[in-house]
C-alpha cells in the first residue's frame, strides 16, 4: 500500500525548512517503519525550494503562486501527481486537506487528516469574523491583491474546519485539538536512536559551537513572541550572571524578530545556524538546560513543542511552562513554571544550576519517558492500528 502525504508548504519558510525534524517527515518515517511506501507532495510558495535529493522518500515540491486564480494551475499539477492508495493531508488547510478531498471526489481514495495546529488561532480563533461590506467583499475577491485571493485566508480556514467529518480518519497530537475536532491521539515521535546522548560529547559540542566556558540554556527552534523567549532573556537580566547564555538554534525565517531580541538582549544570546536534522542531537548535547517557555496563547495550547522531546531524548534537564499538553508530556521528569513569569524562570534556572547533578538525573528519566511514549516506534504502533482498523 502506498500513502501520499500532502503538505501545504514545502518551502524554506515552511515544512521544508526543518527537513526531517517536523511532523510530515516524522509521519513519513513512522509509516515507512511499518512497511508502507510513502510519497510527499506539496507546494513551494516563496520561490525558495529546498534540496530534497537525499530524502529517503520521493518528494514533489511544486512551485506555486500565493494567490488565486494562478494557484489553481499549481493545484491541478499536484492533484495529477498523487498516486497513493491513501491520501494523508497534513494540516487543516484548503491547500492540503481541501486538495485531498478533491482527489477523493475524483478517485474515491480514502483521505486521512493530520492536525498539528489550530490554524484559525493565528487570526483570533473563535473571535475571528469576516463581515465586509458588499464593496469590500468585491475588492477582496476581484482585486489582484485582494485578501480572498490568498488560498489560506482565514475565511477559507474557517470554512474548511466544517469539513473535518469528511476525512476517513483524523489524527492529532494534543488534547486541545482532540476536544475541538475529535480524532485519534498521535503524539510526535522522536528518533531516539539518532537523539541518543551516548553518541555525543557535550564538552566537544560546546567547544565546536563556541559555547565553552558558559552555562548554556538552549532554545532549539525558531523564536516567535508567543514562544516566550523574551521571558527567559528577562530572567537572565534578573540573574545577571556573566557566564549564562541562551543559545537560539536556527532563528526566525519569518521576520526580523531575531534582530529585535539581539537589540535588547544581545549580551545573553548566542545564535546558532539552522542545521540539518542529523546535526541537531550534537547541537542539543551542548546544552546544560533546554528551555520551552511557551506563553499561554490559543496557538500554543494546540501545539506539541518538538523542542520538548529534543531535550528529553538527549537526557537534558527541561524547563518549560504549564501550557497545553506540556505538563502531561514531561510528567515528573522536568521543571515547570507558570507562563509569562520571568521571575519564576530565574528562580528555577538558579536552582537547577545549583543542583545540576540532580537535574541531570531527572534528564535521564526524561529520556526514558521519551523513548517509551514519544519515540518513532510509538508513533508507528499507533499509525499501524489506525490503518489496519480502517482497512
Amino acid at each position: 500500500m502506498k500513502i501520499s502525504l500532502i503538505v501545504s508548504d514545502l518551502s524554506s519558510s515552511g515544512a521544508g525548512r526543518w527537513g526531517g525534524a517536523v511532523r510530515p517527515f516524522l509521519l513519513s518515517q513512522a509509516l515507512r517503519q511499518i512497511g508502507y511506501d510513502v510519497e510527499i507532495l506539496g507546494f513551494c510558495q516563496d520561490g525558495s525550494p529546498i534540496n530534497f535529493d537525499n530524502s529517503p522518500v520521493p518528494i514533489v515540491a511544486i512551485p506555486s503562486s500565493k494567490s488565486y486564480p494562478q494557484f489553481w494551475r499549481s493545484a491541478q499539477k499536484l492533484l495529477a501527481r498523487i498516486t497513493g492508495d491513501i491520501i494523508y493531508a497534513y494540516k487543516l488547510k484548503p491547500t492540503s486537506f481541501g486538495l485531498a478531498l478533491l482527489k477523493k471526489m475524483q478517485t474515491g481514495r480514502p483521505v486521512f487528516l493530520d492536525i498539528d495546529d489550530w490554524e484559525l488561532s493565528w487570526h483570533g480563533g473563535d473571535n475571528w469574523k469576516y463581515r465586509p461590506t458588499v464593496k469590500q467583499f468585491a475588492k477582496d475577491l476581484l482585486k489582484a491583491d485582494g485578501a480572498l485571493r490568498q488560498p489560506d485566508h482565514p475565511f477559507y480556514l474557517n470554512w474548511i474546519e466544517k469539513w473535518v467529518s469528511k476525512a476517513d480518519r483524523v489524527t492529532l497530537h494534543t488534547r486541545f485539538l482532540r476536544e475541538r475536532f475529535g480524532g485519534i491521539y498521535l503524539p510526535n515521535g522522536k528518533d531516539t536512536k539518532l537523539f541518543d546522548p551516548a553518541n555525543y560529547d557535550p564538552d566537544a559540542s560546546r567547544n565546536r559551537y563556541g559555547l565553552s566556558g558558559y552555562r548554556v540554556l538552549m532554545f532549539p527552534g525558531a523564536p516567535r513572541p508567543y514562544k516566550g523567549v523574551e521571558e527567559v532573556l528577562t530572567a537572565l537580566d534578573l540573574l545577571d550572571e556573566s557566564d549564562l547564555r541562551l543559545a537560539i538554534v536556527g532563528g526566525s525565517p519569518y521576520d526580523d524578530y531575531d534582530a529585535k531580541l539581539n537589540e535588547k538582549w544581545g549580551r545573553w544570546i548566542v545564535e546558532l545556524p539552522n542545521s540539518p536534522p542529523q546535526m541537531m542531537p550534537e547541537i542539543v548535547s551542548a546544552a546544560h538546560l533546554v528551555v520551552v517557555p511557551q506563553r499561554d496563547h490559543p496557538a500554543t495550547r494546540a501545539q506539541f513543542p518538538l523542542k520538548l522531546t529534543d531535550g528529553m531524548a538527549m537526557a537534558k534537564p527541561v524547563l518549560a511552562t504549564r501550557v497545553g499538553d506540556i505538563p502531561e508530556i514531561l510528567g515528573e521528569t522536568g521543571y515547570l513554571v507558570d507562563p509569562s513569569s520571568p521571575r519564576q524562570i530565574a528562580t528555577q534556572i538558579q536552582w537547577i544550576f545549583n543542583h545540576l547533578d540532580e537535574a541531570n538525573q531527572l534528564g535521564i528519566q526524561a529520556r526514558a519517558r521519551c523513548v517509551k511514549h514519544y519515540g518513532i516506534d510509538r508513533m508507528s504502533e499507533i499509525l499501524s492500528e489506525v490503518i489496519e482498523n480502517y482497512r
